[in-house]
């Protein structure tokens, strides 16, 4: 891993999100992932680290991670941050349509687009099954998984969109191939604020289990087993 990679994890609101600051150092830069919540403590959090927010990647479209109504709440996301600071907002192609209200500050990717922050690279992971658009983060060896892979657990699958199929095929296809000594950065403090992608293969149940059990695992709400 490399030296001046800037990273920042903040548990904001209610669902104990965290959002990300990642960026260079040297350069002053950092991109923020999931903008939510609070979104003056964010900037003032990259501010006074010296770093200059240049754009806001986004894991997947449900409103506690950019924003939106939610269970009653209207929750600060993506607009206000474009309100207090000028960025280019990252969402994979298939929930383009969901922030389409974001104009020419909308970037859309796909699977494998690389997006330079400074000296760094941050690679696009698509990893669907919670949403069609879900996407993990990789850089300098770290991995932000959003609301696809908790640790010990994963995402739910029984939303709109939710597919379990997909799911499974991004837990032990997609993201199982990535070096055991990936630092693993969860999109909610379900279970702590980091682990490794060795240690999810190895203790995660929904990282081990075959196809047919895991369909008949997945319920309601956020998977967890004892």
């Amino acid at each position: 891993m490399a030296e001046g990679l800037y990273l920042k994890q903040l548990e904001l609101g209610p669902m104990q999100n965290f959002v990300y600051l990642v960026g260079d150092r040297e350069a002053g830069e950092c991109l923020v992932v999931d903008p939510a919540w609070e979104l003056d403590t964010i900037v003032q959090a990259a501010e006074a680290d010296g770093m200059r927010i240049t754009g806001a990647l986004v894991t997947h479209t449900h409103p506690d991670h950019v924003g939106g109504h939610l269970f009653g709440m209207d929750i600060p996301g993506v607009e206000t941050l474009l309100e207090l600071t000028p960025a280019k907002v990252y969402v994979h192609k298939a929930e383009r349509e969901l922030l389409r209200g974001f104009g020419s500050d909308l970037a859309p990717v796909e699977a494998g687009t690389e997006l330079a922050v400074g000296r760094f690279t941050v690679t696009f992971i698509h990893t669907p099954g919670h949403t069609p658009g879900s996407q993990c983060f990789y850089v300098d060896g770290r991995l932000i998984s959003g609301d696809t892979l908790f640790i010990n657990a994963c995402g739910r699958t029984d939303l709109p969109g939710g597919d379990p199929a997909e799911m499974h095929r991004s837990l032990t296809q997609r993201l199982a191939k990535l070096p055991d000594d990936t630092i693993l950065l969860p999109g909610h403090n379900y279970g702590g604020p980091s682990s490794t992608i060795g240690d999810e293969k190895r203790q995660n149940p929904f990282m081990r289990i075959g196809l047919a059990e895991f369909l008949r695992t997945m319920g309601g709400g956020r998977i967890v087993l004892p």
